[in-house]
């Protein structure tokens, strides 16, 4: 079975979240790539760092804006399990990814398509958007791992 590319760097992404759900911090993983090669790698740590703004997307893309000395990312993608928030959203349009492409849809805070649809067509930045990637395998791991902090079972 041949792997797209999508889904290739999106299992690295679930791979990065599992290390958050390690944690105790909640599963999104983030991966930053550019010509096929992977940039820069995260996972949230909002707890672990005691920063509001540590989610996966923002970390990912601080370490890749570091590894390439610019903080335009024209040409990267970024892979992110669940539908970023309005914050990471804004993150990814100032650091002019050219691709978003994430999992699971985030009903409660998700600002692409979900409680938020940010005017994207209204800012000097056009981004491609892909939804959907491994999505049911990113809304388990989430799923699982607020049913684990409530005490009840996986599902």
């Amino acid at each position: 079975m041949i792997l797209s590319p999508d889904v290739t760097y999106m299992r690295q992404a679930l791979a990065q979240a599992r290390l958050a759900a390690a944690k105790s911090e909640v599963p999104v993983g983030a991966i930053v790539v550019r010509d096929g090669k992977i940039l820069a790698r995260a996972y949230n740590r909002p707890i672990g760092l005691k920063d509001p703004t540590a989610h996966a997307e923002v970390l990912a893309l601080r370490r890749a804006a570091r590894k390439t000395g610019n903080y335009r990312l024209t040409g990267c993608d970024l892979y992110v399990t669940v539908e970023p928030c309005a914050m990471c959203l804004g993150a990814v349009l100032q650091a002019r990814i050219r691709r978003l492409v994430y999992g699971a849809a985030d009903p409660k805070a998700g600002a692409v398509h979900s409680i938020v649809r940010f005017p994207i067509e209204k800012t000097n930045h056009r981004l491609e958007i892909l939804s959907g990637v491994l999505a049911d395998e990113a809304a388990v791991l989430l799923r699982d791992f607020f049913r684990l902090r409530r005490g009840l079972p996986k599902s």
